[in-house]
Formats: C-alpha cells, sequence, structure tokens
C-alpha cells in the first residue's frame, strides 16, 4: 500500500505540475478558450491509462501460478526499474526548465487540438509509467492493498497540486523529489531482487544461487509485515547471492548518486523556487 501510495503521489503530482504550468500558461497568453480541451487531453490520457493497466492485470491474474505469469511479472520489474530510475533522473535535470518549456509549447501551440494533444502526451507518459509501476507493485502484495494506495496517493497529489494552483500554497519541491525519487529508487532496488529471484527460479540465471539465511521462521513473506517490506524494500526471507549482493550494489552507486547530484549547490529546480500562478476568474 506505501509504495503505490508515494508512487502515485510523486507521479500525481508531477503530472498536476504540468497541467497547471499549462494552463497557467494559457491565462497569460491569453488562450483560455482553449482550456476546456486541456482538460479532455487530461481526461481521456487517465482513461486509457486506467483501462490499459486494468485489461492487463486482468488478463495476467488468468494465468496464476504459471511459467506465463513469472516470466511476465520479470519482464515488468525490469521494465519498471528502467522506468523508475530514468524518469527520477529525468525530473531532476528537466526540473529548472520545465515551466519554460511548457510555456513555450503551449504558446506556439495554434488549436484546442493540439493543446489536447500536449496534454494527453503528458499526462499519458505519466500515466503509462504509473501503470507499469503499479503492475509490478501489484504482483508483490494483494491488489486490493495496491489499489487503496494508488487511490489514496492520486487524491493527495490532486489536492496538493489544487492548492498550490489555487491558493498559492509554496511546497519546496527540490525536497519534495528529493526524497520522493530516493524511496522510488528504494522500491527499484526492490524490483531489481524480484527481478534476479525470478530469473533464477525460471533457469535463466545460475550464477549466485547459494541462499545466505533463512528468515521465514522470523518474518514470512507471506504475513502482513512480511508482505509490506517485501513491496517497500524488497524483503526476501531467503536471499541468494546475486539478489543481495545486486540489490546493495543498485542502492550504493544509483541511490548514491542520486543522493549526491540532488545536493550539490545551485541544483535547486526553477520550480522548487516558483510558484504555479493562480488561475485567473475569466
Amino acid at each position: 500500500m506505501l509504495p503505490a501510495f508515494i508512487l502515485l503521489l510523486r507521479e500525481g503530482l508531477e503530472a498536476s505540475l504540468v497541467v497547471s504550468i499549462l494552463l497557467a500558461a494559457l491565462h497569460q497568453l491569453g488562450k483560455t478558450r482553449e482550456v476546456r480541451a486541456v482538460w479532455i487531453g487530461v481526461a481521456l490520457a487517465v482513461v486509457c491509462s486506467v483501462v490499459g493497466g486494468v485489461i492487463i492485470y486482468s488478463t495476467v491474474r488468468e494465468y496464476d501460478d504459471t511459467t506465463f505469469q513469472t516470466v511476465f511479472e520479470t519482464i515488468t520489474y525490469i521494465v519498471a526499474v528502467g522506468l523508475l530510475t530514468g524518469m527520477t533522473f529525468w525530473m531532476q535535470r528537466h526540473s529548472r526548465t520545465l515551466k519554460k518549456e511548457i510555456t513555450a509549447q503551449a504558446s506556439v501551440a495554434g488549436s484546442g487540438f493540439a493543446l489536447g494533444l500536449l496534454a494527453f502526451t503528458t499526462v499519458g507518459r505519466e500515466g503509462l509509467e504509473s501503470a507499469v509501476f503499479a503492475l509490478a507493485f501489484a504482483f508483490q502484495t494483494s491488489g486490493v492493498l495496491w489499489l487503496t494506495g494508488a487511490v489514496l496517493g492520486a487524491l493527495a497529489a490532486v489536492g496538493l497540486s489544487w492548492a498550490i494552483y489555487r491558493m498559492g500554497y509554496r511546497l519546496d519541491f527540490r525536497l519534495f523529489f528529493r526524497w520522493m525519487g530516493a524511496l522510488l529508487l528504494i522500491f527499484a532496488a526492490g524490483l531489481v531482487a524480484d527481478s534476479i529471484q525470478n530469473m533464477q527460479e525460471l533457469g535463466w540465471i545460475s550464477l549466485g544461487n547459494t541462499h545466505l539465511w533463512s528468515t521465514a521462521h522470523l518474518l514470512s513473506e507471506d504475513s502482513m509485515l512480511g508482505d509490506m517490506l517485501h513491496a517497500f524494500i524488497g524483503y526476501a526471507q531467503s536471499p541468494t547471492v546475486l539478489q543481495l549482493s545486486l540489490y546493495l550494489l543498485f542502492l550504493l552507486v544509483v541511490g548514491g548518486y542520486f543522493l549526491y547530484i540532488t545536493r550539490k549547490p545551485g541544483g535547486k529546480p526553477a520550480i522548487a523556487a516558483q510558484t504555479v500562478a493562480p488561475a485567473s476568474n475569466s
């Protein structure tokens, strides 16, 4: 539940901020008539992402406890690791110029369709990423828990973004995205460990298969706490040498590098220092 909440809070806030910046830019450019097209694009992106995720999840669940499901889970884990890592570093690099880029795109869009398409592709990208992450976490824990966490995270993101957009509430986005990014990289490390475990069970990897210990008698992965820790930090009751090694290596190298670059002087994102302009009533 917690990983899904944090994931959707982070992704939802990023998408909401992009939409808020786009709407503010339209008001500044005098294109208030095109606001409706933006909301239509946002709605279509959300619907497509949700429907696509549900269809894929329902289809794969029909193959419970089969080799196909394990293979699909493994591929999903690997893709999710790549997307989680990539989007975390992408946001860090582009956050300084995000407002400028979106305003420029809005100014050159010549029609409501173009603006709606811009909103659709922007939010759709976040939705696609979220759908992949949600699938990965759904395979790790019960469907009810991750769905509850996802819904609460999305609602919290929308509420926070509304407060920023309408009331000029100031949030330190630099710290927010730094710590959200660090948490997401911890989740990614857990997905790395899960993918290695699956590949070893499938016989794709024969290196480092020795189990280091077993804590099943103390904390089983099937228990509520064990399930939560498995989804949150990649807890394994009987990790292999390769599984633990790559988990720690990912945290030390990728996580350490991310924390380093986000603490460097001058690395403060532009959107961290600026509040999205409230919408006018026109």
